[in-house]
């Protein structure tokens, strides 16, 4: 008798701590997360943003973009004429990069606005960090892999009224932080594009499009800048891809 009184007590005590641990599964199953808690897992948040939306995403630290009516009213006001000489013009004719301050320069202020966790040394120089070229929509790691771009390239703006600018304003489009002028993208996708228009190049990630012709638009029209007519047509075309 003693025995099974015992073998009785262990069953109790089995079944309660059973009961107490399954209880407490279910509260914290049905208790809501902390704030702040809700953020998915890290591999989720390393995958989030692939493709399009990568770029899509780095293209919101692009100062004074238009919305999509603001730059079609823009791109209307715009003068269209041919292109103009290259006679005369050199890159020394667009000086840059302009100091900044705290040692940094222009490419250096765009490489930290365009990458994440930039981290610089004491001269400013991005030595890590994470960027998003929105041209082809390649990531990067490496800022010596990165060209700053002029959206409106020197020599496109040359041939198209820079030419008879002040050297003074020449320096000030070159060095335009305050627009949509300059970005850190891909060397091969800057070099691939050279003093191009929109009519011979377009960024090969489509999802950047939108984005490009509205600050392509709004910069030619800050600087009063010309555009020929098959300009014209495809930045047209490419504003068509923004989405209502």
């Amino acid at each position: 008798m003693t025995g099974r009184r015992a073998w009785w007590g262990r069953g109790l005590a089995l079944a309660a701590v059973l009961t107490v641990a399954g209880c407490s599964a279910l509260e914290e199953a049905a208790s809501p997360s902390p704030a702040g808690d809700d953020k998915p897992p890290a591999s989720a948040s390393a995958s989030a943003g692939a493709g399009g939306g990568r770029a899509a995403g780095a293209a919101t630290t692009l100062p004074g973009v238009p919305g999509e009516q603001q730059a079609r009213k823009e791109l209307a006001g715009l003068r269209v004429a041919a292109q103009g000489s290259m006679a005369g013009y050199s890159r020394a004719r667009f000086p840059h990069w302009a100091e900044q301050g705290e040692s940094c320069n222009t490419r250096e202020r765009v490489l930290e606005r365009d990458g994440a966790d930039v981290r610089r040394d004491e001269e400013c120089r991005a030595v890590s960090g994470t960027w998003v070229s929105v041209y082809d929509d390649e990531a990067f790691t490496d800022a010596s892999d990165l060209d700053i771009d002029h959206t409106v390239p020197l020599a496109n703006a040359w041939r198209s009224g820079a030419a008879s600018w002040t050297q003074d304003k020449r320096r000030e489009f070159a060095n335009d932080l305050a627009r949509p002028q300059l970005l850190a993208v891909s060397a091969a996708s800057n070099r691939s594009k050279g003093d191009q228009g929109p009519e011979a190049w377009q960024p090969p990630a489509r999802t950047y499009w939108c984005t490009y012709a509205r600050s392509w638009t709004t910069v030619k029209a800050a600087y009063d800048l010309t555009v020929t007519e098959a300009e014209r047509d495809m930045l047209t075309e490419m504003l068509d891809t923004c989405t209502p």
